[in-house]
């Protein structure tokens, strides 16, 4: 059975990877952050009176939060969110965030990291969040292994995850690259739909609470359990990169 990763050389047109960076997604990720982001969303909008619900957040997981708040906000009123409601339930959604969030990493994450280090791999962070919180506990979580130079938050772009842009620019942080020199590891359905779009080899760890056939749909290459089962497959993975 042909590889998920000579279907990706093949689909695209390459004749090998020349692997220069693998690019993380963050939350659901690195951090096991995505239910209290779920939570904080929710909450935020049940005081603001707009129906949604816990597990569409999963699914919107991504997106920079202004467009979350005008896609719940236009859906209730048909009307588009005004700059002073997104600012404002922004603000709200981040402080609840930040009450919740308890900082927990992802099984693995940080032995994935030292690993691809080990590597020789550049590693460029792509997250659709600002949380300053999450942002400032990176170089605490794990050392030495994040420069802020090769980092993609909410406030690099102007078009968030699905659009390509977010991940167009890790490549470009990453040193220029073209996409046969990176590989993506995402969480997010919207995540995985950015990251393909972009021509990047995709693999989904499932570590909410959405069917895995979303992450299929959505284009992965690969869609793992679990952190741990990467980086169980990651020496494997790395004789069919050709590092």
């Amino acid at each position: 059975m042909i590889s998920a990763f000579k279907k990706y050389l093949q689909k695209h047109n390459y004749t090998n990877f020349d692997m220069k960076a693998v690019l993380f997604d963050m939350d659901g990720v690195l951090y096991d952050s995505m239910k209290y982001h779920a939570k904080a969303w929710k909450q935020s909008m049940d005081e603001e009176k707009f129906d949604s619900t816990y597990e569409e957040y999963f699914l919107h997981e991504g997106r920079v939060g202004y467009n979350t708040i005008d896609l719940v906000i236009e859906r209730n009123t048909g009307k588009h969110a005004t700059e002073e409601e997104k600012q404002r339930i922004y603000k709200r959604k981040s402080e609840l965030f930040a009450l919740y969030n308890d900082g927990e990493l992802i099984p693995y994450a940080g032995d994935l990291l030292k690993a691809v280090k080990a590597k020789g791999l550049e590693r460029v962070l792509v997250t659709g969040s600002g949380q300053p919180s999450l942002l400032d506990n990176l170089d605490n979580n794990f050392p030495g292994i994040f420069e802020r130079d090769k980092m993609v938050t909410a406030f690099d772009v102007k078009n968030g995850k699905p659009h390509p842009e977010p991940y167009l620019m890790g490549l470009e942080k990453g040193g220029n690259l073209k996409p046969n020199q990176a590989i993506v590891v995402e969480n997010a359905p919207m995540g995985v739909e950015a990251a393909v779009a972009a021509g990047l080899f995709t693999i989904a760890i499932n570590t909410g609470p959405l069917d895995e056939k979303v992450l299929w749909d959505a284009g992965a290459d690969i869609v793992l359990p679990s952190m741990e089962a990467l980086f169980n497959n990651w020496e494997i993975y790395c004789k069919e990169l050709g590092i």
